[in-house]
């Protein structure tokens, strides 16, 4: 028996009890009464059981999220360290889409089967890529080398702001269909009960004739 089952048989039976052998009434309707309490007692501690949340029912994406903020705080702190204004734009879109994309993920964790390299690899890999931009343009390096990684990076982290967009919209495509037929059905729904705006026009125009 768990405890809150103890707890509420305890006062079930205290109610049962005090008015059947204290106050002499019949046990019927002291068993009643005892019955109401321990349903009543079940009800209020039920009320406070604990609210499962991500980190009790999948400790592994819990982790990958908390990864995943950690990466995009990186990317927010390294923003205003970026010389290059198009860069810090296409970082600072980059951070903002990110955040979407992990709020997404811990409202609808079954979701994350569809983009898993997002936190497993790219998002990792992008910021090993943009702390060694600034740490390249910071420096001054202006070796052959130096530059010529500066415009790859430079490439690929506008190619990554759109691609982490379409990551974004892909987590919503199934959404966005289920809905846009849900409301073709409804718009049926209401033209066949005569309640659409234009059919309800229509009608006026008859009755008027």
């Amino acid at each position: 028996m768990k405890g809150k089952d103890i707890i509420s048989a305890a006062v079930g039976s205290s109610f049962f009890a005090i008015p059947y052998l204290a106050l002499a009434t019949p046990i019927a309707p002291a068993l009643v009464i005892g019955a109401s309490a321990f349903a009543a007692t079940e009800l209020v501690l039920s009320s406070f059981k604990k609210k499962e949340t991500l980190k009790d029912t999948n400790i592994s994406l819990y982790e990958k999220i908390n990864n995943a903020k950690k990466d995009n705080k990186k990317i927010l702190d390294l923003i205003p360290k970026i010389d290059d204004e198009s860069v810090r734009k296409s970082l600072s879109e980059i951070n903002s889409t990110v955040d979407k994309i992990i709020k997404e993920i811990a409202k609808n964790p079954k979701k994350v089967s569809n983009i898993k390299n997002f936190f497993e690899y790219y998002l990792p890999v992008l910021v090993k890529i943009v702390d060694r931009y600034d740490e390249i343009e910071n420096q001054g390096l202006v070796s052959s080398e130096g530059m010529s990684f500066m415009k790859k990076a430079n490439v690929m982290i506008k190619d990554t702001n759109e691609s982490f967009k379409t990551i974004l919209s892909s987590l919503y495509q199934k959404d966005i269909m289920d809905t846009d037929a849900e409301m073709k059905i409804y718009n049926m729904m209401m033209k066949a009960d005569g309640i659409v705006p234009d059919e309800l026009t229509k009608k006026g125009r008859k009755n008027d004739e």
